[in-house]
């Protein structure tokens, strides 16, 4: 069993940045895959990005492209979301997750963190 835990969640004025940390134990870290999702006030659960076992290929929802950068560190057991010029709509509770594959879908992880807030004011 996998336990994640991120931190790193504040309230931050738009076009502030944040960095969220997800740290994993009780498995082999670098046999998962990682991702992010986030879910907003009276909102479904929508993916942010992913990123593969090795790092070398991740994946961004178009929302969060060019703005948010997803990266791990294996011998740290950590993956983060370094999240630049922040809007507004940003303000969700954001979670990691860890499955086989780096995937979109949020049924595709088997493992989730409790989640961090993140509140963009205007």
């Amino acid at each position: 069993q996998v336990q994640l835990v991120e931190s790193g969640g504040g309230l931050v004025q738009a076009g502030g940045s944040l960095r969220l940390s997800c740290a994993a134990s009780g498995g082999t870290f670098s046999m998962y895959a990682m991702g992010w999702f986030r879910q907003g006030p009276g909102k479904e659960r929508e993916f942010v990005a992913a990123i593969t076992r090795s790092g070398g290929t991740t994946l961004y929802a178009d929302s969060v492209k060019g703005r948010f950068t997803i990266s791990r560190d294996n011998a740290k057991n950590a993956v983060y979301l370094q999240m630049n010029s922040l809007k507004p709509e940003d303000t969700a509770a954001y979670y990691c997750a860890g499955g086989r594959y780096a995937s979109s879908v949020a049924s595709e992880f088997d493992y989730w963190g409790q989640g961090t807030q993140v509140t963009v004011s205007s």
